[in-house]
């Protein structure tokens, strides 16, 4: 039996023959496997063969994970031979007679690791021959510059032999994963970048095409490109975003009938066009994020160290397999992201909370505060702006709640949306918000501008962080005391974090009818225990008093959460009834809730106005509650 182990962070793997059918694993040198970490148990666990299955045995203080499940002390576990475990910080594999196997995205991790070893060493090349900080100066207009770094790139690419025929079968495979990033970056540039993601477009795109062309090798590689589109029928494909996820999930699929083709001055040649752009992006644009951000499928970004990046994709967070060159690298690129957008990071500031032009959210944090080194976290936003009819089509909400918070949004009804971090709060208003008739005056309030309501008549407020000198700040409070006098129909603020919820609720009980808010909860119930401390971080109020005032301001409270395999979803609607003085609390009524954990379904509670919504015909009671819409109560 062979063990297979490596730290999460390593591409590189160990492996350790054994002859008995019980391996023991731990940190203390006397187990068959030692893993040496101090989050890892004297005698973390025992495995044992029988049967032809792998029993495990977890018998420290700390938990384990084989394949998805968790396993505490004093469990047991059954699994077969190639399952994952984990043991933090390290992963192993166990094999009875064959290789470990090794999954698409542990090969593509490893070899963009190759990739960035191979480019770290460029790189220190570069800085022996060049003046690269000359060059980032210099670059706008300069072509006889970029051509130069480009033939040095070549250059030192001679001297260090990585086009050596001992290299030959493992760049064959690099060629692989490059051709598949050249061609998603191919539909991506194609799209437009007014269109999709204008922050990489705050770096100039015109270093992805190499000054030194070859004509021969372009044509090849378009015929290439050309064959897996057809192959992949991404003519089909509704837009941009539906391809690249088509190219990304299936393009293994159809790369043994391309791989003939990619004779060895093809992949030499392909592979240098990668390492220029990928150094140029490097020390121009934004290092090995520029392809991140570009990318339609990826949400968020998070750098938690210079070779530790990880992205969300479909609500699952994994590692990118991407790494800054080193933490200065790393620094520069955030100096060079929070400086398009007029701020600056430096040890005098080093936390940085901005917003880029195309809306996404930035947060970037360097030492002294952060302790591993610069972090950066960058939520997109959306290229598109998502409609309730793509909320109905994802399963994040029913149709009947769809047409149900419609007809309120029309009624001018207080919405206050709730959820925990990254659910969606955001989007869902965006979506709520696009309900708003176009003859109505919006006032939108956010920290950064995220809503992107497509009426004419909105006026955007944003917060100001205070300026050097510890002065000029205006907070969420401020603009809101400010839009009441802006004769607002409806006020919108992106979120309630402190004492501003006062004010907003005091700006629904005023006449401000049809206002919409967000705030962090984990549920419906709790939103009012929220909002209680929120409150009283602005003025010290008795709480029958607070309860009174929240009762008459809001009317729904529509709570989202993400699923264990990361779907967002709405799995409440409720109404904020009133404040019963005996039991000295809200009572509040689910319309709709997430139940037999498959679907959004009408409780049989008729809401207090719902008269209201039949009378302006906004809502067909058939619809809503089953023979319309087949849902049953």
């Amino acid at each position: 039996m062979k063990v297979w182990y490596n730290k999460v962070n390593e591409s590189r793997r160990s492996v350790l023959e054994v002859d008995s059918t019980e391996v023991t694993i731990g940190r203390d040198p006397s187990n068959t496997v030692c893993l040496q970490s101090p989050l890892v148990s004297r005698r973390h666990a025992v495995v044992r063969m029988a049967d032809g299955k792998l029993h495990l045995e977890n018998v420290g203080l700390n938990s384990c994970v084989v394949d998805d499940e968790e396993v505490l002390g004093g469990q047991t576990a059954v699994f077969t031979p190639g399952a994952k475990i984990r043991i933090w910080p390290y992963t192993l594999t166990f094999e009875a007679e064959k290789a470990a196997t090794i999954t698409l995205g542990e090969l593509e991790s490893h070899l963009r690791s190759i990739m960035a070893d191979l480019e770290l060493r460029i790189h220190r090349k570069l800085l022996e021959r060049l003046d690269l900080y000359e060059f980032e100066t210099n670059r706008v207009g300069d072509n006889e510059s970029i051509l130069l770094l480009e033939n040095n790139i070549e250059d030192v690419c001679r001297d260090l032999k990585v086009f050596a025929p001992e290299n030959e079968a493992l760049l064959e495979e690099i060629t692989g994963l490059v051709l598949r990033d050249h061609l998603i970056n191919q539909l991506i540039m194609e799209t437009g970048t007014e269109e999709y993601f204008d922050l990489a477009a705050l770096s100039s795109t015109e270093f992805d095409v190499p000054a030194t062309l070859v004509p021969e090798r372009e044509v090849e590689l378009y015929s290439l490109l050309q064959f897996v589109r057809e192959r992949l029928k991404l003519e089909k494909c509704r837009d941009v975003t539906e391809q690249v996820q088509r190219v990304e999930t299936r393009f293994n699929e159809e790369f043994h009938l391309v791989r003939p083709h990619l004779h060895h001055e093809l992949r030499k040649y392909l592979i240098l066009r990668t390492l220029k752009k990928d150094l140029k992006d490097t020390i121009f644009g934004f290092g090995p994020l520029q392809d991140l951000l570009r990318a339609p499928t990826v949400t968020e970004i998070m750098v938690v160290a210079s070779d530790q990046i990880y992205v969300e994709r479909g609500g699952i967070i994994e590692k990118s397999g991407r790494r800054f060159i080193s933490d200065k690298v790393t620094e520069a690129i955030i100096e060079r992201i929070v400086a398009q957008v007029g701020r600056r990071i430096d040890k005098s500031q080093p936390l940085v909370d901005a917003r880029l032009p195309d809306g996404s959210r930035v947060n970037a944090i360097i030492p002294p505060l952060a302790c591993k080194g610069p972090t950066l976290t960058v939520r997109k936003f959306p290229a598109q702006r998502l409609t309730m009819d793509d909320l109905v089509e994802m399963g994040s909400i029913s149709t009947p709640a769809a047409m149900f918070l419609r007809a309120c949004v029309i009624d001018r009804r207080n919405i206050l949306v709730s959820g925990g971090t990254g659910t969606g709060k955001t989007t869902t208003l965006n979506v709520l918000g696009g309900f708003i008739p176009f003859k109505e005056r919006i006032v939108t309030i956010e920290d950064t501008t995220e809503l992107r309501l497509h009426q004419e008549h909105v006026v955007t407020l944003e917060t100001k962080p205070p300026n050097v000198e510890g002065t000029g700040q205006y907070t969420v409070r401020d603009l809101v005391k400010n839009a009441l006098r802006m004769r607002p129909d409806r006020i919108i603020v992106g979120e309630c974090r402190g004492p501003e919820a006062l004010d907003m609720i005091q700006a629904m009980n005023t006449g401000h009818d049809g206002s919409m808010t967000t705030v962090h909860a984990n549920s419906s119930r709790e939103v009012i225990e929220r909002l209680e401390v929120l409150v009283l971080m602005a003025a010290d109020l008795p709480v029958a008093s607070i309860h009174r005032q929240l009762a008459s301001a809001l009317d729904l409270i529509v709570h989202i959460s993400r699923l264990p395999g990361g779907a967002r979803v709405v799995t409440q609607i409720t109404e904020v009834l009133r404040y019963d003085a005996d039991e000295h609390q809200i009572i509040l009524h689910d319309i709709f809730n997430f139940r037999d954990g498959a679907s959004l379904r009408p409780t049989g509670y008729l809401p207090s106005f719902v008269d209201s919504l039949i009378d302006k015909e906004l809502l067909d009671l058939e619809f809503l509650y089953g023979r319309g819409g087949n849902y049953e109560l």
